[in-house]
């Protein structure tokens, strides 16, 4: 009876939070379990849009448009646009589906049992009310702290990802009869 009162003493975040990662279970369960691929896309949406929420809990409303915007926008279209032109329908062969379970099963109880182990062994630190920036998620400081302290980063990533869509056109763009690189 105690457990009860304390559960409904709960500020509404915590209901929030509650009813969110719900819902990102069942998105990203429906995203793996669907057999229809558009289907699964569709989970995916539902699952970065929870996911955004998140972020939006976290006081991080850039990444949450960003990952509304790229994520659920661009990616999913892309994602459709494939499985579309691939044509779905034709059924490769059936592969083992005991032998897939049972792999996923004993994966998800590995990954859950070090999941809750690293959890009990995380120190929690209060919130102290009279340090803390409520500004830590916004545009400004995530400008200031990306263009500033890990502008060097940033760079190399840039120039890496400019190296992989290079390598990426040129493989497409291969002529016939040429040989592989």
């Amino acid at each position: 009876m105690e457990y009860f009162k304390n559960l409904l003493s709960l500020p509404p975040i915590y209901y929030t939070f509650a009813i969110l990662s719900v819902l990102t279970l069942f998105g990203a369960l429906g995203t793996i379990m669907s057999r229809n691929p558009v289907h699964s896309v569709i989970y995916m949406i539902v699952t970065f849009f929870s996911l955004s929420a998140h972020y939006i809990l976290l006081n991080a409303q850039f990444l949450a448009a960003v990952n509304i915007i790229v994520y659920a926008g661009a990616i999913m279209v892309l994602f459709l646009f494939v499985i579309m032109f691939l044509n779905m329908r034709q059924e490769a062969e059936e592969m083992k589906k005991e032998k897939i379970i049972i792999t996923a099963v004993i994966t998800a109880i590995v990954l859950g049992t070090v999941l809750i182990i690293f959890l009990r062994r995380a120190e929690r630190e209060p919130v102290n009310p009279y340090t803390y920036n409520s500004q830590s998620g916004m545009v400004e400081v995530l400008g200031k702290s990306l263009y500033g302290e890990y502008l060097l980063p940033f760079e190399l990533i840039s120039i890496l990802l400019l190296a992989a869509m290079a390598g990426a056109v040129m493989l497409a763009k291969r002529e016939a009869g040429e040989r592989h690189f």
